[in-house]
């Protein structure tokens, strides 16, 4: 078992270095905590995450096979791109639908922020799909 995760994560490296950013499948941010099938439905499963970003990190634009719902375990100062830092509260609800690119924000202030998400999606698609950035 451990050489075939060994060998899955040396190709999604591999691919990553050599068609870019657009198939690396993961965040090196996320630590995923449970993945089962979606009962009823087959092709789809549910996984569930943690996140945590460190000021100056930036959580990449990008969308999922799939829906994203979850909430912030802890809020800090986030900034998108040419706008001024906004303060993201603790308990903040995250929803984001299929196929719909979000995030491409930068951590700022002196907090780490951490995500709890849940992704229903697509089985065998990437969880990230990065967006231009």
């Amino acid at each position: 078992m451990k050489t075939i995760r060994l060998l899955s994560i040396t190709a999604i490296f591999l691919g990553a270095l050599l068609v870019g950013p657009a198939l690396a499948e993961d965040s090196e941010n996320r630590k995923e905590l449970k993945r089962i099938d979606l009962s009823g439905s087959p092709g789809m499963e549910v996984i569930s995450s943690i996140s945590e970003y460190k000021p100056g990190e930036v959580v990449g634009r990008h969308f999922h096979h799939g829906v994203e719902s979850g909430y912030f375990v802890q809020g800090g100062m986030i900034q998108l791109p040419g706008k001024d830092p906004i303060k993201i509260p603790t308990g903040a609800p995250i929803i984001n639908e299929r196929g719909v690119p979000h995030a491409g924000f930068k951590v700022v202030g002196d907090m780490p922020l951490k995500i709890f998400t849940v992704h229903i999606v697509d089985k065998g698609k990437p969880l990230y799909e990065w967006v231009d950035k």
